[in-house]
């Protein structure tokens, strides 16, 4: 089965690499941004935007596409019309037992998920990450680089972690939560809030 990659910014070229490594038959880009004729990336044909993804449904998709909000709608749009997904995990990341990992979730390079977590679909678990043990991490979220999870955190729909963030044992966060970068998450955050600071208040 070959593999589209929606999205052909720096997370796509990122999970092109992880997909080599896993020596994946990639078949091209979808990016709407790329109008020259014949335009390619990495070696790989840019093959127009995924509205044209049914043209190719013979393939399996991956979207790479670091906002949560655009990678669930074009997510949501394709798997309504019976679009398969590629699940990719770097050959450098470790995957603990018993654990579940959603269509279409990409685990980068040097990212751990420990014993007994689930991870929902279509999610980043971004270079570097740790989520440790009987996390919950519910579908479309971005884990970002060198995030810090501890045990028992659940994380709802859509959420965005940012880089270098810590969170507690047992903090559950909610849906579509933003939590900022280098923040320090020591008790729950409520569905849609921005959190920030150490320790993480919410602002919004």
């Amino acid at each position: 089965m070959t593999i589209i990659i929606i999205g052909a910014g720096g997370h796509g070229q990122v999970v092109a690499d992880t997909l080599l490594k896993l020596e994946h038959d990639i078949k091209g880009f979808f990016d709407s941004r790329f109008h020259a004729e014949n335009a390619t990336l990495l070696g790989f044909p840019i093959l127009g935007s995924e509205d044209q993804w049914d043209d190719h449904a013979d393939s399996e998709f991956i979207i790479a596409i670091g906002s949560n909000k655009t990678r669930q709608r074009i997510f949501n749009r394709l798997n309504a019309g019976g679009a398969s997904f590629s699940t990719a995990i770097h050959p450098t990341a470790v995957i603990g037992m018993d654990v579940t990992i959603g269509k279409g979730s990409q685990v980068i390079g040097g990212a751990v998920i420990n014993i007994g977590s689930t991870i929902g679909q279509n999610c980043i678990i971004n270079t570097g990450c740790t989520v440790d043990h009987h996390n919950i991490i519910g579908d479309h979220c971005h884990v970002a680089p060198g995030v810090n999870l501890a045990g028992n955190v659940t994380i709802g729909t859509g959420s965005f972690i940012g880089i270098g963030a810590t969170v507690l044992p047992g903090v559950t966060i909610g849906d579509g939560v933003t939590v900022g970068a280098g923040a320090v998450v020591n008790r729950n955050i409520p569905d849609g809030a921005t959190a920030v600071g150490v320790p993480a208040r919410w602002v919004s």
